[in-house]
């Protein structure tokens, strides 16, 4: 008898293996739900990319390679918290790979012992 196909949970880091056409496993579900929002709605609205465009002119270099910067970052993760979004001095520029890298660690899931 055939074995259902199953695919590894998109949540970073998760190994946990989820029938295929899901997205997460049911530990990661909900938090993915509640935080899927559209990017204004976030705080990332014209005058963030007016802003952030002037930073980048201002600080031109990824900060962790040297590359040219591509992407105002918060040091801090601002979580809604608009003092914190809007502070100077918890932004960073930098290259996207890095960004992305960054966020990857930020956002992924406590390690597993197997």
């Amino acid at each position: 008898m055939p074995y259902k196909q199953r695919t590894q949970c998109r949540h970073p880091g998760c190994p946990v293996l989820i029938p295929v056409g899901s997205k997460y496993c049911d530990t990661h579900r909900r938090q993915h739900k509640e935080t899927v929002r559209s990017a204004a709605s976030r705080g990332y609205t014209s005058r963030w990319q007016r802003i952030s465009r002037q930073y980048l002119r201002q600080h031109p270099l990824c900060v962790r390679c040297g590359r040219p910067a591509q992407v105002v970052d918060h040091i801090v993760p601002h979580r809604g918290r608009e003092q914190l979004f809007w502070d100077e001095s918890n932004w960073q520029a930098l290259c996207k790979a890095c960004h992305d890298r960054k966020t990857g660690e930020e956002d992924s899931c406590p390690t597993y012992e197997y």
